[in-house]
């Protein structure tokens, strides 16, 4: 088989992870009716040919630290070198080329707004051949957190229920998590591999295994840490990607943003400072569907007074390592 053309049972797979990304190869051979190591085979496969992999990622506000979305516009023969020595950096994800070249995107984090907000430009790389940078502070995630089921959805409600983690027991009223040096082991070895084995997460933390599954439970039930799938939009047939940026009043942004949530258009959307408040991934089959999208999904929702598109170009980095403590 081709490595990079998917079937039934790979769009199934995708989507099965994307209910819930540590769920064990056994469960979810059960659900689609196969065996574990078929399931196990093509996770690989998938992980290998870029298609997709999962990642364990902590939430910014849970550790005190502020997401903040870079546009970087450069000459054309600038653009690859800096966006290579931004994907470099631990504290970057979504490193992305757009407008053919001329502009880069990026999500980086700072430890915390006061202290180093105003310091974010001084970390990035400078060239003359960068003519205009921007920083924009990511007020909240409103769409696309746990990966991009919008398009990739391939099971059926009964599936979907069957796969679906057990609801957690609420955190306890005033639950801090303090995080150990452990913790930011186990959180690094998350941040490349979602499905990192728990004896290898043992290894890396120093834990024993049940204590690595109980640390996992505790840190999700606590919304520091979440996981999401990457997917690669092409090799589910969706070739045309686009960053838009929305300018929303203030009374219709709860609105938008809402409605955003249930466009399988989107593939990530959160709620900016800046001019334009609203920052959205688009993906779509082709240029034509992008045009109905913009003309008549977002054309149709009130509130929104300008939309700004820039094609993706290439994506240099996904969501990868983000800083831990």
């Amino acid at each position: 088989m081709d490595p990079l053309t998917l079937d039934e049972l790979d769009r199934q797979l995708a989507h099965a992870l994307q209910i819930d990304g540590r769920a064990p190869f056994s469960q979810i051979a059960a659900v689609l009716g196969t065996s574990d190591r078929t399931i196990a085979r093509r996770y690989r496969r998938l992980r290998s040919a870029g298609a997709l992999r999962v990642v364990g990622l902590p939430h910014a506000a849970a550790l005190g630290h502020v997401d903040w979305l870079v546009r970087m516009r450069c000459t054309p023969d600038a653009a690859v070198p800096v966006a290579t020595a931004l994907a470099r950096r631990a504290d970057t994800s979504w490193v992305t080329l757009l407008s053919g070249g001329t502009e880069i995107t990026c999500i980086t984090r700072t430890r915390a707004q006061t202290a180093e907000g105003e310091l974010l430009l001084q970390k990035l790389p400078r060239s003359p051949r960068i003519t205009t940078v921007t920083a924009h502070c990511m007020l909240r995630a409103v769409a696309g957190t746990n990966g991009w089921p919008g398009r990739t959805a391939a099971l059926e409600p009964a599936q979907v229920a069957a796969l679906r983690p057990a609801p957690e027991a609420a955190a306890p009223p005033g639950e801090r998590i303090t995080l150990t040096t452990a913790d930011n082991h186990l959180l690094t070895a998350l941040a490349k591999d979602g499905r990192a084995s728990n004896p290898s997460l043992a290894a890396a933390t120093g834990w024993s295994e049940t204590t690595v599954r109980r640390r996992i439970a505790q840190l999700h039930r606590s919304d520091v840490l979440y996981f999401d799938v990457e997917i690669e939009p092409a090799l589910f047939g969706y070739t045309a990607e686009a960053m838009l940026w929305l300018t929303v009043a203030p009374a219709a942004l709860t609105a938008v943003t809402r409605a955003l949530a249930t466009h399988p258009q989107i593939g990530y959307a959160a709620a900016t400072t800046g001019p334009a408040n609203v920052a959205a991934s688009v993906i779509c089959q082709d240029l034509t569907e992008l045009y109905e999208y913009l003309a008549n999904g977002i054309g149709a929702l009130p509130g929104v007074s300008r939309a700004e598109t820039a094609p993706v170009v290439r994506r240099v980095k996904g969501a990868g390592t983000l800083l831990v403590p």
